[in-house]
């Protein structure tokens, strides 16, 4: 008997079985909350939720500015759909370190999933957070002015002191958060080795370490490649959590007014007896390099600063002649031993720094004539001097550019 059409053919093969979906994190974090229906230390919720909030931030592409608020909105939707007390557990959890934007939602889930599910040992119902005192905040900042490490002591159910590790050279940025045993600021001189680069601590008002640490914060989040340190990922919610409400105005950079500058330049060429227009050009260029880039000063020179300066700045912006480049590496040490000098640093720690432009000199010599590393700005002004342009001349550069770009345009139009 013929076999109908519609039957499908026999086969010997086994159905293909498609592997499940991984679970989604919103499912993994409800799953890993049940540790948290167990504890008695509000501290420990924190550090719990902070992490959560901090994996949401740090995988989030670079559009994605919403990340943690999505992941605290699909949260609360499921807790909500499927109430349980690790669910409750886990939005209790997340209010107290979550974006500031979303802490009313989940104070409002708090009210409905409370009227069913038990509510953590650790839960109180003030507001998230208001247990913890802030009783002395110390700064600790090393001989350039370049790290600094910023202590904040709480008291409350679980005395704690918060640390984040602040760094200036190229843009200011934490490094590290961490969670320490309290009275780690008295114990900070012991804990410093001799030979390490001097770092003294001073107190200083919680007010203004918090609002350190929050402008630190925001500078740090919207730098990418965003910063991946697992101990800055862990934390930096809960960080954000204690210092939100000191967060200040962006911060205004006073340009050096022109007489000030004329005499930094001529004290400095005085000094090192360098009375010629190579040093002086060269010396203007650091003093640029330290007025846009450096945090604490242009003069706040340490051996990051040099090694940004000569790989990295210097490559992409600067356009240096035969004399200028012969000249670098000199007037170069001379500068930062000047400018150190100026601002009171120990000689031990100038030749560091001094140092760390032999260091950096072959990588210097390397990249500066790449010309895939440089800036567009650098780009046309190699492109005029190449034709023998003037670069102090406005108004032959202004003509220049213009049959410059000409050119530019004409040989995008040819076939």
């Amino acid at each position: 008997m013929p076999k109908s059409r519609s039957r499908r053919k026999a086969t010997s093969s086994k159905p293909v079985r498609r592997s499940p979906l991984p679970p989604r994190r919103p499912d993994l974090l409800l799953r890993d909350a049940r540790q948290l229906t167990g504890l008695a230390d509000p501290l420990m919720a924190e550090i719990w939720a902070s992490s959560w909030l901090g994996q949401a931030w740090v995988t989030a592409e670079l559009s994605e500015r919403e990340a943690e608020h999505r992941l605290c909105t699909e949260v609360t939707g499921r807790a909500c759909t499927m109430p349980t007390p690790h669910g409750l557990a886990a939005i209790a959890a997340l209010a107290r370190v979550a974006p500031a934007t979303d802490v009313t939602m989940l104070a409002e889930t708090i009210d409905i999933l409370v009227e069913t599910q038990p509510l953590p040992p650790w839960y109180t119902a003030a507001s998230a957070g208001t247990e913890w005192t802030a009783t002395s905040a110390w700064r600790a900042v090393d001989v350039w002015d370049s790290e600094q490490v910023l202590l904040v002591d709480y008291d409350g159910p679980h005395p704690h002191t918060l640390m984040a590790q602040v760094l200036k050279p190229g843009g200011l940025m934490i490094g590290k958060i961490a969670i320490l045993d309290p009275g780690a600021a008295a114990q900070w001189d012991q804990r410093h080795e001799s030979d390490e680069v001097p770092m003294p601590i001073n107190q200083a008002p919680v007010a203004e370490v918090l609002a350190d640490l929050a402008d630190a914060l925001r500078t740090t989040d919207i730098t990418w490649p965003r910063n991946d340190d697992e101990d800055f990922v862990d934390n930096r919610a809960l960080a954000w959590s204690r210092c939100r409400d000191h967060l200040p105005v962006w911060p205004k950079r006073d340009s050096l007014p022109e007489a000030e500058r004329h005499r930094l330049i001529q004290e400095f060429t005085t000094a090192n007896h360098l009375d010629d227009d190579v040093s002086r050009s060269l010396a203007e260029l650091f003093l640029d390099y330290g007025e846009g880039y450096m945090i604490s000063g242009p003069l706040a020179w340490s051996p990051a600063e040099v090694m940004l300066l000569l790989t990295d700045w210097l490559p992409r912006k600067a356009v240096l002649d035969a004399d200028q480049r012969a000249a670098l590496p000199d007037v170069l040490r001379r500068w930062v031993a000047y400018a150190l000098g100026r601002r009171g640093v120990d000689a031990r720690w100038i030749t560091p720094v001094v140092d760390a432009v032999d260091a950096h000199l072959p990588a210097f010599r390397q990249v500066f004539d790449d010309g895939t590393s440089w800036g567009p700005a650098k780009q046309i002004a190699a492109a005029l001097t190449d034709r023998g342009i003037d670069l102090t001349d406005r108004q032959a550069v202004d003509d220049a550019i213009r049959s410059l770009n000409a050119e530019r345009l004409a040989r995008r139009l040819l076939p």
